[in-house]
């Protein structure tokens, strides 16, 4: 398994090793283990799954303190954008977005700490995304950052107007007027 820096502080994409032969593949697409001995170490405690179809766009969500979650995230079908936005004041790459595709095809996961906004935009006809908390599901502790901040400028790779989004993520505030009470520890 390969940690791989992204710029960001403590947001890794992980690129595990991946035995192809004629019967298919196999990975070890988690070791608590491998992880410690790369200074990562979450316990988690939840694992999700969501289908999708092209064009949907979740979030940008995220938890707030003291429910806040760090995620592993995985494509087991299809591809995905999956970006983050850096919510930890005093962060060097505070209020700045890291996308990268994860797919079936290219295995890598996106490790993201507490104090990152999450979401996706779904690039295959069909996707399944599979992640791991290490925190329960807080519903009275949900916030999130507006999918179209103009200062955030993501490209979401989906044209604005064939975006498939829910109500609740239409509406979330712009990041300067977002709740989020994240420091940086670093």
């Amino acid at each position: 398994m390969k940690i791989i820096e992204t710029g960001f502080p403590d947001l890794v994409v992980v690129e595990p090793k991946v035995f192809k032969d004629d019967r298919g593949y196999f990975f070890e697409s988690y070791s608590h283990k491998t992880f410690s001995e790369n200074g990562i170490d979450t316990v988690f405690c939840q694992d999700n799954q969501a289908k999708s179809s092209v064009g949907v766009i979740r979030g940008l969500h995220y938890q707030l303190p003291p429910f806040a979650q760090t995620k592993l995230l995985r494509v087991v079908e299809g591809a995905i954008l999956d970006v983050v936005v850096d919510l930890r004041k005093g962060s060097p790459t505070f209020g700045r977005y890291f996308s990268v595709e994860l797919t079936a095809e290219n295995f890598l996961q996106l490790f993201v700490p507490k104090g990152f906004a999450h979401g996706y935009s779904v690039l295959s006809d069909i996707c399944i995304v599979q992640y791991k908390c290490d925190s329960y599901y807080a519903p009275h502790a949900e916030a999130g950052v507006n999918l179209f901040d103009p200062k955030l400028d993501i490209d979401w790779k989906i044209p604005h107007e064939k975006a498939i989004i829910s109500p609740k993520d239409r509406i979330w505030p712009m990041l300067d007027v977002a709740v989020h009470d994240f420091e940086y520890e670093g």
